[in-house]
């Protein structure tokens, strides 16, 4: 008993030793306690912000099948991996050099003024927070003076609180415009640019490529909204952090650093829960664009081929295709209101309810516990501190559980990351040449396959001559395997064959649009060529710009040509009565609902002739005009040095080319000179003999029939 008491003596001896040097050295202790906690935060949020190790697929660091859309399977067949990790802050890094191009930007300097705000917000909040605890004080303390005053103090607090929130918000949306406008215009640019052997990205990218499907909804919506949040989170990241080392050091300064370390033991444990239970939300975002855009895609192929549709009476089918679309982008979207639903009970509770009672602990330790190198205070001044500490710790609460939030904020920029970083790498591939695309089953052939690996040659020159050129679609299909003929300047070349056997095959490696897998192409720069197909474009704009297109007034006036000379023009195509008709060169309309078809071709031969380009490229483009008139348009280009290569079913055409180039539909061509003359006595001798052919059922079944008849006479 006596050993006993002696031990429980010493140690309470060792106890109060420990006790006066803890309470001599605590200063020390809490410098350090509040240093580790700041650096525990800051390298807790690195953590769980930095890179995580990434499974496969994703990212432009996937091993795709690059090059030629070699195989059978197409990589956007697998649904990329949407998450924070290595190949996200890739992407970002990427577009954030974009969106920011220097220090020096106006972006920067938003950035800077963003940052600025949110630093001088959270000064006012700490100084709220001293001063919601005084109020309550003098209260308390029944200090009828002491109150007025706070309460002046509260008002004139007000005014620059005000200030900073409304010009948080309105420099955050001009932050959002900004990288919008840096990074559409990027996109633009290189959507757009028609540079020599990269250009054509909008035709190579949805004619040639299958990665991206609807690229017009990429450019518009997922840049805004990839605007949106970029702009957000950095105010929904930086701030909160700030936020929580600021106020968890007053807090310390207040109730001791113990109570803080306890604090953040325990908030990282249930916070280290709550990620663990977190869904995938940055998969859920970009998966919720694509299927969004999927739904856009079908309605506009709808409004693209409404004729065919009607013709068809295909309402029944389209309605079950936009049905099946609309059911799968709504069945994800349940799918993720249910997991937000679920999530959000979990984060609640644990954000606000159980964070919330282990403040309410730590701030109750300055008034149930004697802390060393802190006086005793009075009612009102534990009052004051138990309210101020509250004040605290809820700002702390709420950062830290905007914190946690602004990993589901970041979640969601991955998914708008990995779409526009897809729409980028996509863009740079196809300018470089490189294209994925679903092939046929004939391309595995080893015949085939050898020349769809090869690569050839264009040359440029005055001349079109094709060596030994393969005719590829972008699927594979080897129309024909090796091709070669030539035009000279003024020999017209008539080409013809049956359908999908590669007349307008040829049109698009001459333009640049397909790439050429082998032999030798000799063409002009593209600004020689022009290309008439059956249904012209017509621009938005004026009836001057659909002459000039795609020159605009002041180009044309540099070039000093006038109007009239575009009246002059018309008159040879007998449209010059349009511009009286249809209100002057000045007059603006949706032209392709203005005018006719054969009026649209019209408007297509005047723009070549205002051009005068070397070679004119003629694809059905006097379909819907009458004979006389395609005669004269056609006589009027040759005035005009333009040689043409036509494709066309008319034999009314002939006899203005000199060579032809005819496909047997089976890989198989001729390319000869054109006697048209005999070439249309041939047709008529040829029509002729059908004629008789089809005449021949007739004639048998009517001797059958005289048969008949004298046999039966005969009995």
């Amino acid at each position: 008993m006596l050993a006993m008491s002696s031990k429980t003596q010493l140690a309470k001896e060792q106890f109060a030793r420990f006790a006066k040097a803890y309470g001599a050295h605590r200063p020390v202790i809490q410098r350090a306690l509040t240093g580790g906690f700041v650096a525990y935060v800051i390298l807790t949020t690195y953590q769980s912000l930095a890179a995580r190790p990434g499974g496969s697929g994703g990212g432009k660091g996937g091993k795709g099948a690059r090059g030629k859309g070699k195989g059978k399977e197409k990589e956007g067949d697998k649904a990329p991996r949407v998450a924070v990790d290595a190949v996200f802050y890739q992407r970002l890094s990427r577009i954030l050099r974009i969106v920011i191009p220097s220090l020096k930007s106006r972006e920067a300097i938003l950035l800077f003024m963003h940052s600025s705000l949110l630093v001088f917000r959270t000064a006012i909040s700490l100084y709220v927070a001293s001063l919601d605890g005084k109020i309550v004080a003098s209260i308390v303390r029944a200090q009828p003076l002491a109150f007025l005053l706070n309460i002046l103090r509260w008002l004139l607090v007000a005014i620059p609180a005000t200030w900073c929130n409304s010009w948080l918000s309105f420099v955050e949306s001009r932050l959002s415009s900004a990288y919008r406008t840096r990074l559409t215009d990027e996109v633009v640019r290189s959507y757009l640019d028609d540079g020599e052997g990269g250009g054509k990205v909008y035709y190579k990218i949805s004619n040639l490529d299958d990665r991206i499907k609807n690229p017009d909804q990429m450019i518009t919506n997922d840049i805004q909204r990839f605007s949106a949040h970029l702009a957000a989170i950095y105010a929904n990241m930086a701030k909160p952090v700030l936020d929580v080392i600021l106020y968890n050091y007053q807090l310390s300064q207040n109730v001791g650093g113990e109570g803080l370390v306890v604090l953040t033991v325990l908030v990282q444990a249930s916070a280290a829960l709550l990620r663990k239970l977190t869904p995938p939300f940055g998969q859920y975002t970009a998966l919720s664009a694509s299927l969004a855009g999927s739904l856009r895609h079908t309605h506009s192929r709808l409004s693209e081929h409404a004729e065919e549709i009607a013709f068809f009476r295909g309402e029944e089918t389209e309605k079950m295709l936009l049905e099946r679309e609309y059911a799968g982008m709504v069945m994800h979207e349940r799918r993720v209101l249910m997991g937000r639903w679920w999530h959000g009970i979990v984060e609640e509770g644990i954000v606000k309810w159980l964070w919330g009672s282990f403040g309410l602990c730590i701030c109750a330790i300055p008034v149930f516990f004697k802390l060393p190198g802190v006086s005793v205070a009075d009612l009102g001044g534990r009052t004051e501190g138990f309210v101020t500490n509250r004040r605290l710790l809820l700002s702390a609460s709420d950062a830290f559980g905007r914190v946690m939030y602004s990993y589901k904020d970041l979640s969601e920029l991955a998914g708008y990351t990995a779409r526009v970083s897809l729409l980028l790498d996509t863009m740079a591939d196809v300018r470089k040449g490189k294209l994925e695309k679903a092939l046929v089953s004939s391309a595995s052939t080893e015949e085939n396959a050898k020349i769809l690996r090869g690569k050839g040659q264009v040359i440029e020159s005055e001349e079109i001559r094709f060596d030994s050129v393969p005719i590829v679609t972008p699927n594979g299909d080897i129309l024909v395997k090796s091709l070669s003929f030539h035009v000279r300047p003024g020999e017209h070349l008539l080409i013809v064959g049956p359908n999908g056997c590669g007349k307008s095959s040829l049109f698009r490696i001459l333009g640049g649009l397909w790439p050429v897998y082998g032999g030798t192409v000799h063409k002009p720069p593209a600004s020689q060529f022009i290309l008439i197909p059956q249904r012209p474009y017509l621009p938005l704009g004026t009836l001057r710009d659909q002459v000039i297109y795609p020159h605009s007034k002041l180009d044309m006036e540099a070039l000093g040509r006038a109007d009239d000379e575009l009246l002059d023009i018309l008159s040879v195509v007998q449209m010059d009565h349009i511009v009286e008709r249809e209100g002057g060169w000045d007059a603006a309309k949706e032209w392709r609902d203005a005018l006719s078809g054969g009026d649209k071709q019209k408007i297509a031969w005047a723009r070549l002739f205002y051009h005068r380009p070397k070679y004119a490229v003629l694809d059905e483009a006097t379909s819907l005009v009458p004979t006389e008139m395609e005669g004269r348009m056609m006589d009027y280009a040759t005035e005009l040095g333009i040689t043409l290569l036509t494709v066309s079913h008319r034999p009314s055409l002939w006899k203005y080319h000199s060579m032809i180039l005819q496909y047997d539909g089976q890989g198989g061509y001729v390319f000869t000179k054109l006697d048209a003359e005999k070439r249309l006595a041939l047709q008529e001798e040829k029509q002729a003999l059908e004629t008789k052919l089809l005449e021949v059922p007739k004639m048998k079944a009517r001797l059958a029939e005289l048969k008949a008849a004298v046999d039966a006479k005969a009995l």
